[in-house]
């Protein structure tokens, strides 16, 4: 981010994929930056950015935007004890059943890449992908592939 401010949504909400791919790319401390908005003295904050890209991939369940399908186990995920500055695994409509992960939303995971280069966090976010597996999972191929031919 070159300082200019863009409008990625007005509605982007902390558990959007529009704020998952944003938030990690922040420097400072998040909670610095909101008790600075809540004390009218962000003006007085330098908020940095970390100058990667970053890309955020869905991973829905079979019928999501619809009706979706519920309780199938997720097979895959990367344990949540390993770190990675490379990519982040949002968990957004999953329960825990016993020892398994399950679906239990439309929006099952947010897989976000991060790298040098929009390319790289595309490929980095899809090869997490990959490695990820539940029964009628579906998502979009084509995250950052216009931003990619402009």
């Amino acid at each position: 981010m070159n300082g200019t401010p863009y409008v990625l949504e007005f509605n982007a909400r902390m558990g959007d994929p529009e704020t998952q791919v944003v938030l990690p790319l922040l420097k400072n401390d998040l909670i610095d930056v909101l008790e600075a908005v809540i004390e009218h003295r962000l003006d007085q904050l330098p908020v940095e950015w970390h100058p990667d890209a970053t890309v955020c991939v869905v991973m829905a369940s079979g019928g999501y935007p619809g009706a979706y399908q519920q309780g199938m186990v997720l097979s895959g995920l990367p344990p949540a004890t390993i770190s990675s500055d490379s990519s982040v695994v949002f968990h957004a409509g999953t329960t825990q059943k016993g020892n398994e992960i399950v679906t239990a939303g439309g929006r099952v995971l947010g897989v976000l890449g991060r790298g040098q280069t929009l390319l790289e966090a595309q490929g980095e976010a899809y090869r997490v992908v990959r490695t990820i597996s539940f029964e009628g999972c579906h998502f979009r191929t084509d995250i950052a592939q216009r931003a990619l031919t402009t």
